[in-house]
């Protein structure tokens, strides 16, 4: 691996493959390492069935550490149990029903995600970094912005 330094990035050359770092501290370039190779191992060679049995397996293992360390994804999971079933006994027809469930379930997408760009953000550096300040704040803007869907999308279906 080669790195190429500029004034404010890092640009680490492996064979067809560019990783552009921004910074202004130095980087441990055996965490950037460790990165990169586990980035490797992830790429599957599984096909047919075997990958869908083992996409499987990552999903049930990403909703374990979601439910371990979000409390966030927690509450709203909670949240989704308790309003699914008020979902089918308040809506009139098949569209509401659809439209009340699917702003639930579009939450827990947003938080999924969201905790998948800050445990990325956490892990590639222990020290705060205005650019992970701002992808964690986009993160959570995204999930204020499905939690509000929700409220008004339940707010306009129960009071007409």
């Amino acid at each position: 691996m080669r790195a190429c330094e500029n004034s404010k990035n890092i640009i680490f050359l492996d064979s067809h493959e560019i990783i552009i770092i921004s910074c202004t501290k130095a980087i441990d370039l055996r965490k950037i390492s460790a990165f990169k190779s586990s980035l490797k191992k992830m790429k599957s060679q599984h096909r047919g069935l075997t990958r869908i049995i083992k996409a499987f397996g990552y999903s049930v293992a990403g909703f374990k550490a979601a439910w371990k360390n979000e409390e966030a994804f927690r509450q709203e999971i909670i949240m989704f149990i308790t309003l699914t079933p008020l979902a089918f006994w308040l809506g009139d027809n098949a569209i509401e029903r659809v439209l009340l469930i699917g702003c639930l379930f579009l939450v827990l997408i947003t938080e999924l995600l969201n905790s998948a760009v800050e445990a990325v953000a956490d892990g590639l550096s222990e020290e705060w970094h205005p650019m992970v300040k701002r992808a964690k704040d986009l993160g959570s803007a995204a999930v204020f912005v499905s939690l509000f869907l929700t409220a008004i999308t339940w707010e306009i279906i129960l009071l007409q």
